[in-house]
């Protein structure tokens, strides 16, 4: 630990600005890993099937309980299509459209922050390079020879250790931002295939019971 704290107090300040960074992208990592994971896992296949099983079966009533009572947007794109009444499947298509335009953008909301925050934080690090070189080579003319070379180490610890503080929070955040987009991606999809498979069995249905 006290290593650690070694390392992060020669970085200089620029330490506590690539901190700060750390900090906000890890909030928006677990906030965006909450909606697009754990709050869409109730969106899994089963649940799917389970609802599509009740619109072909005419349950249309009971389906559109059982998206209500689930969180996320498949579930909130299955409860407007089925309240929606309609026999027609061009109706059908423009509720689903509606709840999608609605549901589907909360999923990648805020994934763009986390490769901003990463390219901040890299550059961060490398503005404290630029001032632990500027501190080092300032030294070697204003300090006595005795002095020069812990100033120059000195200088060249800020440098090394904000650049390397940057990158370690970088890195994490784009990798966390491919990771929840590819996951999210995964989602849009279902939802469409969803929509799709829901209208069709809605407008077979209907089309049988008239």
């Amino acid at each position: 630990m006290s290593t650690l704290l070694e390392y992060y107090r020669s970085g200089g300040p620029i330490m506590h600005a690539i901190l700060a960074i750390a900090v906000l992208g890890l909030a928006v990592f677990f906030e965006r890993m909450y909606v697009i994971i754990f709050q869409s896992q109730a969106n899994s296949r089963p649940f799917i099937e389970k609802v599509l099983s009740l619109a072909k079966a005419g349950k249309t009533e009971e389906a559109a309980k059982l998206c209500a009572g689930s969180k996320g947007a498949i579930a909130h794109i299955g409860e407007l299509v089925l309240r929606s009444n309609s026999r027609n499947e061009s109706d059908l298509q423009n509720a689903a459209d509606a709840a999608s335009v609605g549901a589907l953008p909360a999923l990648t909301r805020r994934l763009h922050y986390l490769p901003m925050l990463a390219n901040v934080s890299t550059l961060f690090g490398l503005l404290g390079t630029i001032f632990g070189l500027r501190e080092a080579f300032a030294s070697v003319a204003l300090v006595s020879a005795a002095e020069r070379s812990g100033k120059l180490a000195g200088g060249i610890a800020i440098a090394l250790n904000a650049t390397g503080f940057g990158l370690l929070v970088a890195i994490p955040l784009t990798l966390a931002h491919g990771w929840l987009s590819s996951r999210a991606e995964v989602m849009i999809e279902r939802a469409d295939e969803f929509a799709v498979r829901l209208i069709n069995a809605l407008s077979t249905k209907r089309s049988d019971g008239e």
